[in-house]
């Protein structure tokens, strides 16, 4: 399992393959796009790199030695930290039964083998487009305009004051609203699982940042979860 240290707004994309070569082609693509490649060749590896830190997409593979891929999403969409990240299978099996059974699984897109690398980065940014967020990396939600190109917030129309570490916790929170995250999860996910902090930190950034959203009576969007974490939410 190999993975390529991304930048806290760079996507970060698990490919599950069991061919290295098919694994290696496809992150030389992510990355030429501006996507952090992680690698994984079963789903045990899969599930690892997913404990580590949980990706913004899965392309995974039906062909999986042991754990198969179709069983594998059905079980990431069973568990609360991977029910929302979007799945893109990749297999050889083109035929319609197939494509319906993985469609079933709970996946998002379906590409079939051999695929170029331009169709699977379109397929890749419509999803995630879907999920939430487009292809410049903007964002809206409940009166917040997150604007990735720019790295600005703006709060019914009006710019908002953050400082980065601020706009990297608001900009992972409204790509996943409405999860819980825990404070270690948020350290993972916003400052790097190499990094060691203290998980008071987190405390401490969500402070900040609900003085910076204050100016637009937005602060109640970033809401505590007694006994959990935190979520990013519309509604109260």
């Amino acid at each position: 399992m190999q993975a390529v240290q991304p930048s806290p707004t760079q996507k970060r994309i698990l490919i599950v393959d069991d061919e290295p070569a098919i694994r290696e082609m496809v992150a030389f693509a992510l990355a030429k796009a501006g996507y952090a490649p992680v690698h994984a060749g079963d789903a045990g590896e899969a599930l690892l790199a997913i404990a580590e830190r949980v990706p913004d997409l899965i392309l995974l593979d039906w062909m999986l030695p042991g754990t198969s891929g179709v069983e594998l999403a059905r079980r990431l969409r069973r568990e609360g930290l991977t029910r929302d990240v979007p799945v893109i299978m990749l297999t050889a099996r083109g035929e319609e039964n197939d494509r319906v059974a993985g469609l079933e699984s709970g996946v998002d897109d379906y590409v079939v083998k051999p695929f170029s690398a331009r169709e699977l980065l379109a397929r890749i940014r419509a999803v995630l487009r879907r999920s939430g967020e487009d292809d410049a990396g903007n964002i809206e939600l409940g009166g917040l305009r997150l604007d990735g190109a720019a790295q600005r917030v703006f709060g019914h129309g009006e710019p908002l004051k953050l400082g980065p570490t601020e706009y990297r916790l608001l900009h992972f929170f409204m790509a996943h609203p409405d999860r819980v995250y825990t404070r270690a999860q948020l350290l993972d996910h916003v400052w790097g699982g190499t990094v060691y902090l203290e998980e008071r930190t987190v405390d401490v950034h969500v402070a900040r940042l609900r003085r910076a959203l204050e100016p637009a009576g937005l602060e109640g969007l970033v809401q505590t979860v007694r006994g959990s974490g935190y979520r990013f939410s519309t509604s109260s």
